[in-house]
């Protein structure tokens, strides 16, 4: 196995469980499995749980991936902050559809929607940061 994909298994897997125990804390204790109103817009607790925890995500993500497995990357730091920014904001998008599909159309419990979703998310991941936010010229 190459070294980078290890590290990026290793530091994704420390950031995928502090993301799920993020997603789990929020869900039943700081939201509380009730509605977040913000009083412009109102969010439902699973999709609460997954911004709340995607903000520790993101920014523990970038570190990780910058300093520690994509360290060969030549791009500038504000041109892999924008394009993680970008990859990120797909990843989310995604897992906001999936989370919507699983909890409020097929009725499955939102900590093992999330679950399911992660495993997606971290494959388009992956390879979205391989090519694009930290590629090497």
């Amino acid at each position: 196995m190459p070294i980078e994909t290890y590290r990026y298994a290793a530091c994704g897997g420390i950031n995928t469980l502090l993301g799920l125990f993020n997603y789990y804390i929020s869900y039943h204790y700081i939201f509380n499995k009730v509605v977040f109103d913000l009083g412009f817009f109102a969010f439902k607790p699973h999709m609460a749980a997954l911004f709340f925890s995607g903000i520790i995500s993101f920014l523990l993500g970038f570190l990780l991936n910058k300093y520690v497995v994509f360290t060969g990357s030549n791009l500038k730091g504000r041109i892999q902050l924008f394009r993680y920014f970008l990859s990120f904001a797909f990843n989310l998008f995604f897992n906001y559809l999936m989370l919507k599909f699983l909890v409020e159309f097929m009725g499955q419990p939102a900590f093992f929607s999330q679950l399911i979703t992660t495993v997606l998310v971290i494959a388009i991941s992956y390879f979205s940061q391989k090519y694009f936010t930290f590629k090497v010229k």
